[in-house]
């Protein structure tokens, strides 16, 4: 078989793709198409005598556990920053206090569970797919997740906040919410976990098991984004702050999108996919 290797913007001849580290290559049989994975083979794929497979170059790359531990280590210090009060952020005569409100301390435990958590699954339970990302969009992913977290802080640590309306009552069902939904969260990422062997790439469709959160796989085929969005809505409820309320509904959407494309992916990739699934909500969207 002859093949011939073409630039996919420019269409001229590539010679040697050397120069690149294989993740930053995109082999494609199509200029526009979808990049060919790892483990497709030359003889099965649908090309003649001759074929033309066109290469991409993805950029600069890395690794996906570095954008992780980036992405999550910096809400996690900024947020402290905040709740210590250090210097230059609120009036001089409140550095290195502390809040006389129960809840503000409540919230940052929480807050920090919450990161410090998916560090600790960063390093110990993912296992990822695609090895990397191009090394541009860690700067976006970082100033969603730093600027988020430092405009909730700023509101929750400020001297002048007020406790949420309904007092202990609505802070105590916000509390149980959050620790319901970070339990059921990391329980959906040690199922899938145990879905994919060390080292490989297999894919298998996610099925509840004797562990009663994930049960939810009968009607969710992201359950991970549903417990996230339950943990941040009782998070919301706790704190009673319009940041934490926005960056809720913003991650929502972005969830959704998410979970839309994997349901998408499974529903083509398998044809015993359960039919009663929805991506995030059950029975909703």
């Amino acid at each position: 078989m002859k093949v011939e290797i073409l630039d996919a913007k420019t269409k001229g001849k590539l010679c040697f793709l050397d120069k690149w580290y294989p993740t930053r290559q995109s082999i494609r049989l199509d200029a526009k198409g979808k990049s060919l994975k790892d483990e497709d083979v030359l003889q099965h794929l649908p090309v003649g005598t001759t074929a033309t497979l066109y290469f991409r170059d993805l950029g600069a790359q890395i690794s996906w556990v570095t954008v992780f531990l980036t992405e999550y280590a910096g809400p996690l210090l900024l947020y402290l920053m905040f709740y210590f009060r250090v210097p230059f952020i609120y009036a001089p005569k409140y550095d290195f206090t502390t809040s006389k409100h129960w809840v503000v301390h409540l919230a940052c435990m929480c807050h920090s569970f919450h990161y410090m958590k998916r560090l600790l699954e960063t390093l110990f339970v993912h296992r990822f797919s695609h090895g990397t990302m191009p090394l541009r969009n860690i700067f976006k992913n970082c100033t969603y997740y730093w600027g988020f977290a430092a405009w909730m802080a700023y509101y929750i640590n400020h001297p002048l906040y007020t406790p949420p309306i309904y007092g202990e009552q609505q802070i105590r069902l916000a509390l149980v919410m959050f620790l319901f939904c970070q339990i059921g969260n990391f329980s959906i990422h040690i199922a899938l976990r145990n879905l994919r062997p060390p080292g490989s790439k297999t894919r298998k469709i996610p099925y509840p098991t004797k562990n009663p959160f994930t049960w939810i796989f009968l009607l969710v085929s992201c359950p991970n984004y549903t417990y996230e969005l339950g943990s941040w809505l009782g998070f919301t409820l706790m704190t009673q702050c319009l940041p934490v309320a926005f960056f809720t509904v913003v991650g929502f959407f972005q969830m959704t999108v998410w979970a839309k494309g994997k349901h998408r992916s499974y529903l083509k990739e398998f044809r015993d996919y359960p039919p009663l699934r929805s991506p995030i909500l059950p029975f909703v969207l």
